[in-house]
Parts: structure tokens; sequence; C-alpha cells
């Protein structure tokens, strides 16, 4: 394929569109709310309408407003309806005529939508992510095409570091020097890898992007692999994540048939091939090391660095490892530029971020919003505060992250100010608790999934959580004095300074977090501060008085 075949394309996918568009969820969310047969609905009714000369019915991929789906959206005049059920399409479809509907319907001016900023999340909710043609007709590729013919690899790697961009798996490492390390490291072959393995509890964001846009993941990886020197590309997806697999593999065919990845792209001396794996669940598999072993075949198990991937990864070749969200901002800055992008968030922390906002929270989903918004603005205003009472605390970053109390709920969200207040950015996971919510069962759950995770190479973590777990649970039952409390926290300092990889030196987060800013749920569990209860006296007629006897009284 040529640039003039592409644009044939755009052009031709633009000239065949309907000038009404219905847009329903296809995306795991609300496809567990009955989407689909909602979409069959619109449908038939479209069909029995006979409207299907100007209006067409399109599967597109998250909305983003979770809670409140399934969702169906009508373009071009934007009208929202939420919780939409099956035979509800049909008065849906007659509103086209004039016709009236008992849906419910959004309000798509509510913060929750125009705060959001959407860079990644552009196209998610308005294209058929089974349909290429669509991600063509919206610019797809392009940018692919730019850097095979008007740049160098070197300048591709410039770009990306003037945009500021650092990975959004949770590190916060910087994209542009990373890329740079790999370009550097001689050897013929290198590889890319993009590592959707996502799992921690409460976060979808890049299932999200995967099931909703595809080819944008594709066409980052692609341009990835031009700017560092490498051939072929892996993405790492989770067995758990059937729907966004699927798509991945359709985005993957039909690149290749329109020669968008394989041999000689765009004509161009560059190849690039993508495969998928398939990862059986593990946590620990989206630790890079980890998730290596596990795509050579063998038990995913991190290993100590250095080296590190960059100089000796895949096969023993360099290698690099960015997440799903890092490579689908790949497109939108070497299409806008890296000033543009760079002007987004604050000064150490730039662009966008999208985060899992669920928990105890009026409105759950998924937002897309600059960096250095605060969690109030967040949490408050975009996610409606919690149904009943007041928040209590926020949890970023997952198992990885820290639980921050309302009381600083007007932190900016960026790395450092997370790191800063005992959290972290992490994926993007965001769990509102309210005051129900008890701080050291929060901690508990936390520790358990850990527990359950580790990969058992190293002691501090294979022992260390096991340790913490049951230090949790006799605070809770009552049976920890002080020097208990002591003693966890001083192991947690262990666990986190001397585990191999992330998965342990994060794992006492929740634990240290909690005990730095609710130390009075601890302290009121502990033996000391719990009152024996006093036994009851014999009485003449009846003795001891039992429960039965007490309850009958």
């Amino acid at each position: 394929m040529d640039w003039n075949e592409l644009l044939e394309i755009a052009e031709h996918e633009r000239s065949q569109q309907k000038p009404i568009r219905l847009h329903c969820c296809t995306s795991t969310g609300c496809r567990a709310a009955n989407s689909i047969a909602v979409l069959n609905g619109l449908r038939d009714a479209v069909d029995e309408a006979k409207l299907g000369d100007r209006v067409e019915v399109v599967g597109v991929g998250c909305m983003g407003f979770c809670s409140r789906g399934p969702l169906v959206q009508i373009d071009p005049n934007d009208d929202l309806y939420e919780e939409v059920k099956p035979d509800e399409a049909a008065s849906i479809v007659s509103t086209l005529t004039g016709g009236t509907t008992s849906a419910i319907k959004g309000d798509t001016q509510h913060p929750f939508f125009s705060r959001q900023m959407k860079v990644v999340r552009q196209h998610s909710g308005k294209l058929d992510p089974e349909r290429i043609e669509e991600y063509i007709a919206v610019g797809g590729y392009q940018a692919l095409h730019k850097v095979l013919y008007e740049m160098t690899p070197a300048q591709v790697v410039e770009e990306i570091s003037r945009s500021g961009l650092r990975g959004r798996g949770g590190g916060g490492y910087p994209t542009g020097l990373k890329w740079a390390t790999v370009a550097k490291m001689p050897g013929e072959q290198k590889y890319v890898i993009c590592n959707g393995d996502e799992g921690d509890p409460g976060a979808f964001m890049d299932r999200s992007v995967m099931e909703s846009d595809p080819h944008l993941v594709l066409e980052g990886m692609a341009i990835a692999g031009y700017a560092i020197g490498a051939n072929h590309g892996y993405i790492y997806v989770r067995a758990e994540y059937p729907l966004a697999i699927e798509r991945l593999q359709k985005a993957i065919q039909q690149a290749k048939k329109y020669g968008l990845l394989g041999s000689q792209i765009f004509d161009s001396p560059f190849d690039f091939k993508i495969d998928i794996r398939i990862g059986a669940g593990a946590f620990v598999c989206g630790e890079e090391t980890a998730l290596i072993q596990s795509i050579e075949g063998g038990r995913g198990n991190p290993r100590p660095r250095p080296p590190y991937p960059a100089q000796s990864g895949l096969w023993g070749c360099p290698t690099l490892i960015n997440n799903v969200e890092t490579y689908a901002n790949i497109a939108a800055i070497i299409n806008q530029g890296a000033d543009w992008y760079a002007s987004i968030g604050t000064e150490k922390s730039k662009g966008t971020k999208i985060f899992a906002l669920t928990g105890k929270i009026r409105n759950n989903g998924l937002i897309e919003v600059p960096m250095g918004i605060t969690l109030r603005e967040i949490v408050e205003e975009m996610g409606g505060g919690v149904p009943d009472g007041d928040v209590k605390a926020v949890q970023t970053g997952g198992p990885s992250g820290g639980c921050i109390p309302a009381s600083m709920l007007d932190t900016p969200v960026d790395y450092e100010s997370l790191m800063a207040v005992g959290s972290m950015m992490g994926s993007g996971g965001m769990v509102v608790m309210d005051q129900t919510t008890n701080m050291v069962e929060v901690a508990q759950f936390y520790m358990e999934f850990c527990r359950g995770e580790t990969c058992g190479k190293c002691i501090p973590c294979r022992t260390g959580t096991v340790q913490l777990y049951s230090m949790l649970t006799k605070i809770l039952n009552g049976k920890a004095t002080k020097a208990d409390l002591d003693a966890m926290e001083a192991l947690c300092y262990m666990v986190k300074d001397t585990s191999l990889c992330g998965l342990g030196m994060s794992a006492p987060n929740p634990v240290l977090s909690t005990l730095k800013y609710f130390p009075e749920e601890y302290r009121e569990r502990l033996q000391e501060a719990i009152a024996p209860t006093p036994p009851v006296e014999p009485t003449e007629q009846h003795g001891t008085a039992t429960a039965p006897e007490l309850l009958a009284q």
C-alpha cells in the first residue's frame, strides 16, 4: 500500500458512512449488561422503520460511563442514553422521526464527560474496533507513514523524548530515554513488547484500549519498531481478556491484509510483524523480566537486573517493553508534535492519563484527564462523590499503591505528588472508599492478593507477604499487641527494601500508607485497647445466664 491508496480508503470509508450513526457500546462492561441484545434491537428497529438509507447502527468501543451501561449515543446530535434495555431500542430509533422514548437520557455536559481530555481515548466509543477502514478514515496509520518517509529513527526517538511521555505502566520511566537506550544497543535482532498483562484489582484501562482501538496500539508498536531497529513485536495479554485478544487478532490480520504490518510496509524497506502471547493470569508477569520469561515459554519468574531488558531481554536480545497506554499515545505525538503533547499536564508529568474510577462513588467508569488535575476534581466533580456520606480515602496504584486520606484530596495527580504522599500512579486504578470502610481490612485485602500472586522466587516476598497477612489478621481479631504493630511496620520496610522485583518492593505500600494516615484504626484493635467482656454474675435462681436465656428476658 502507498500513501495515495491509504487516502483513497479513508475517503471511501467516509463517503460510505450514513449521516446518522447510532453507537452502541460492545465492550466487556456493557456486554455484561446485555448490550449485544440492544445492538441487535437497534438494527432491527432501523430496518423496520426503513431508515437504512440514512441511519446505521455501529457496535463501538467503550464510552467510559461503565456503571450506566449499556450506552447508546446518537451521532451527530450527541444524545446519550444510559442503562438501555433491549425493549427500549425501538423507541430510541423512533426519536429520529419525532417519536419519544422512556430510555434514560444522559447528560453529556456533566463533569464526568466535560472535564476529560481525550488523547488515547479520542476514538473510543466512536469507531467500530473491528473495522480497520474506520480507523484509517480518522487518520489511522498516517503517523506510521510519516515516520517512514519524513523522519529518521533517531528523529522519532527525539520527538518522543521531547514530548515528555513517561511509561504509563506504573513506573513512570521516560519513554524516549528507554527507546534511545534500546536503539543504541548493538545487534541485528531486537524486539518490541507491549505489556497488556493488566492485573491490578479494579483496573481495566488497558483492556478498554485494546478492545476499543486496537489499531492505535499496533501503530504505536510499529513506530517504536522503526525507531529502535526492531522487526518483530509481541503483545502479551492475559487470558481473562478474551474480547481484547479477539479484536487484536482481527486487527493484526486486517493490517497485514492492507500491507500495514509485515514486509515492506508502505513500500518501504521497513518490515514489522506482531504476534500475540496469552498469559495465564499471573500478576507477577506484569513485571517485565517475568513477562519475558513467560513469552519464552518458561515460568514467569522475575530475574535480577542488570542486565535490563534494553540490554538483554527476549532471547537475550535488546528489547523494548512499554504498556498498552504508552504505545497508544505515540501516533498522536507524531501527528500533532512533541510541543503539543508537552503543553499538556505538569512540568514533569506530561500528557493525559486514563483512570478506572471505581469503589464507593456515584459515577464509575473510565476517565482520561490531563496530568496535574487534583484528586478532589476527579472524585467529587467527575465522580460525583460517594453515594452516602463522605469520602474517607482514595487508593491509587492498585496493590502497589497507597491509601490517600480525604484530607489530602487536593493532591495533584502526577507521578511526583502521588509518590510524595506514599502512593503511586500505577497503571491507573483509582478506588474510592467511604466512611464505612475499615482501612485495616483494606490493607489485609491487598496483602492477601500479593501473598497469592508472589512467584515465590525470593524469600522477602514469598514469606514476608504471608507474615504480613497473618499479622493483619491477628490485629483484626483483636489478638495483637503494640509490639506486634511495631514488628509489622519493621517487616514492611524489610520486604520493601530486599525483594527481588516490583511486586515485593511495593506490596507493603497499602499497609504503610494506612498505618501512616489511619493509625487509630490499628490501635483500637490491639489487645490493650479492647476492654475485656465482664463475666455475667450468677443468680440464686438461675445460675449463670446463657445467651438464649438473656434474649428471652
